[in-house]
C-alpha cells in the first residue's frame, strides 16, 4: 500500500514554476549584478511569493546554480540551433565570426549575463560544475565539427573572445576574429 502523498497544490497549478523563477534570476543578475541577487528581488521579478523562491531554493547559491544552468542550457540550445544551420562543406570559421559578432552584437545583453553568472563560480564553489557543464557541452560541440582538440581550443577561444568582446569599448573587426578562428582551424578548414 503506497502512502504516497500529493504534490502541494501550488506545484501542480504552476508546473513551470521553478524555471521561471530561474530566468527571473537571470533578469535580476542581468539588472543588478550577482551581489545583488536576492530572493525577495527574484520574487518580485518572477511574479511568485517569496515563499516560493525559498521552497525551490533554500539558499542564494541554489538559486543562482540554477540560473546559471537554465543559461547554460539556453545557450546551448542556441548553438545547436546555429549548428544545424550550417551548411555541409561550409567555412567554419566565417560561420564562427559571425556567431561571435552576434553574441557581441545583438546578444550582447545576454552575453554579459551569461558570463557574469559563469564568473561568478569563482567565489562560489556551487556553481563551478554547472560551469564545467557548460564547458564540456561547448567543446563537445565544436568537437563535432573538427575533432576533441581542436574543438576543445575552439570552446576556449570562442569563450575568451566572447570575454574580451564585452569588456572591450570596441568589438574585435570582423576580419580580426576570422583570423584567429583560421589558426586554430588551419588553412583550408571546413565544416
Amino acid at each position: 500500500m503506497s502512502t504516497t502523498q500529493p504534490a502541494p497544490a501550488a506545484r501542480r497549478k504552476d508546473p513551470a514554476r521553478r524555471e521561471r523563477i530561474a530566468r527571473a534570476a537571470i533578469t535580476v543578475v542581468a539588472e543588478r549584478g550577482v551581489e545583488k541577487l536576492t530572493h525577495r528581488a527574484v520574487a518580485a521579478a518572477a511574479g511568485v511569493p517569496l515563499g516560493s523562491t525559498t521552497y525551490y531554493f533554500a539558499t542564494l547559491d541554489d538559486l543562482l546554480a540554477s540560473a546559471l544552468r537554465q543559461a547554460a542550457e539556453d545557450d546551448v540550445e542556441h548553438l545547436r540551433q546555429w549548428a544545424e544551420r550550417l551548411e555541409c562543406g561550409g567555412d567554419l570559421a566565417v560561420a564562427l565570426t559571425d556567431l561571435v559578432l552576434h553574441y557581441l552584437g545583438p546578444a550582447r545583453p545576454q552575453t554579459a549575463v551569461e558570463h557574469e553568472l559563469y564568473i561568478a563560480s569563482l567565489h562560489k564553489p556551487a556553481l563551478r560544475g554547472v560551469s564545467q557543464e557548460w564547458d564540456t557541452a561547448l567543446a563537445e560541440l565544436f568537437a563535432s565539427y573538427t575533432d576533441p582538440a581542436t574543438g576543445r581550443a575552439l570552446s576556449v577561444l570562442f569563450c575568451g573572445l566572447l570575454l574580451q568582446g564585452i569588456v572591450r569599448e570596441s568589438v574585435p573587426s570582423r576580419d580580426e576574429i576570422e583570423t584567429i578562428f583560421r589558426r586554430v582551424l588551419g588553412p583550408g578548414a571546413k565544416t
